[in-house]
């Protein structure tokens, strides 16, 4: 049955000059106006040229990627083998989307409101009634494994869109192993090590739109949290929000033409067993001009076991997190919420 939503896209282009109740983040959590303060200190995630993984230089990327996984748990990244044009068309397919479709049509791809993580067009990331709402609209995409892949239940327009998505998707997937190999090595594990645990990767690409909001201090694009599964790979364009929390404080990840930025999650930190960090992260909105970025999220099939490596639990006894089933870890996120990296924290073992 066809579920008809008007999203926050909606809500903003009717011109409101409040913002509703069911949006307004409590006053702790609130962005600091404006919003680039934390853009104006010398603190900037660091930037890591992959020399298109020639050789050569192999060494001295696997130590900037492990001095940043440790200090940060996200960076930037460049010559990584993702062409400018395909990171483009990506960006303007979606722009397209949410711009030039009418709300019954995004609605024809409408999220099924009752179940979370749901494939399609969306606004309400969590199944909980009472939680504050994020300013944001988005598309999410099933993209791998092969057997979830659906493109019938994407968008035929741009008439590009189909094909653009299941480029990037592969692409994009090709270098998020070869970058959890190479986190592997840089631990002083065997290349395979992070995929092995991972075991087949399911990937999901979501397209998020914020539009502008009316009241920018007191809204959130998408709240504080850390990703759920693996490794977290996304695109933005030239409009600034995303935002990373490091030393008490927010970082903002300033937007740099064609580079991809990295977010490790929690399912990395327990396999690295607390290495490596996964990164708390949120989305702040302005009031003069829409956002969109793409994120494409990683992680292990929902019955996978995930647990320390053996190899780092041999050298620093005893593990610092509980095995979890994947699955499980989702649910749990899905029905509590985020609340910064409060899922992760339930698995440290006293």
């Amino acid at each position: 049955m066809e579920v008809f939503v008007s999203g926050v896209q909606t809500l903003s282009e009717t011109g409101v000059t409040h913002v509703p109740s069911q949006y307004i983040q409590p006053p702790q959590n609130r962005p600091h106006q404006p919003t680039t303060s934390a853009s104006s200190d010398s603190l900037n995630i660091p930037i890591i040229d992959l020399f298109n993984f020639d050789p050569q230089h192999s060494d001295h990327v696997r130590t900037e990627i492990g001095r940043a996984c440790s200090d940060w748990g996200a960076f930037q990244i460049t010559n990584h083998g993702i062409s400018s044009s395909l990171i483009k068309d990506m960006i303007k397919i979606g722009t397209t989307f949410f711009n030039e479709s009418s709300i019954t049509e995004k609605s024809k791809y409408s999220c099924d409101p009752n179940s979370a993580a749901s494939e399609g067009y969306g606004s309400r990331m969590l199944v909980k009634e009472d939680s504050v709402l994020d300013w944001r609209d988005y598309f999410d995409h099933h993209t791998f494994p092969l057997s979830r892949r659906n493109p019938n239940r994407w968008p035929d327009v741009p008439a590009n869109y189909r094909g653009v998505v299941e480029e990037y998707s592969n692409h994009i997937k090709e270098l998020a192993l070869k970058l959890m190999s190479m986190i592997s090595e840089s631990l002083g594990l065997r290349s395979s090590c992070i995929e092995d645990i991972v075991g087949e990767v399911y990937q999901n690409i979501t397209i998020s739109y914020y539009p502008p909001c009316p009241q920018p201090e007191l809204t959130l694009g998408l709240q504080s949290h850390s990703d759920i599964g693996a490794i977290t790979l996304l695109i933005q364009d030239d409009v600034g929000g995303l935002e990373v929390f490091k030393d008490d404080k927010w970082v903002t990840v300033q937007p740099l033409p064609d580079a991809i930025v990295v977010i490790l999650a929690d399912q990395t930190e327990i396999m690295t067993n607390g290495k490596y960090r996964s990164a708390v992260h949120r989305a702040v909105t302005n009031s003069h001009r829409a956002r969109l970025s793409v994120g494409t999220f990683h992680d292990p099939g929902k019955i996978r076991k995930i647990a320390p490596a053996a190899s780092l639990v041999e050298k620093d006894t005893p593990a610092k997190y509980k095995e979890v089933v994947y699955g499980e870890y989702v649910s749990n996120w899905y029905s509590k919420g985020p609340e910064g990296k409060r899922n992760i924290d339930s698995l440290l073992v006293n």
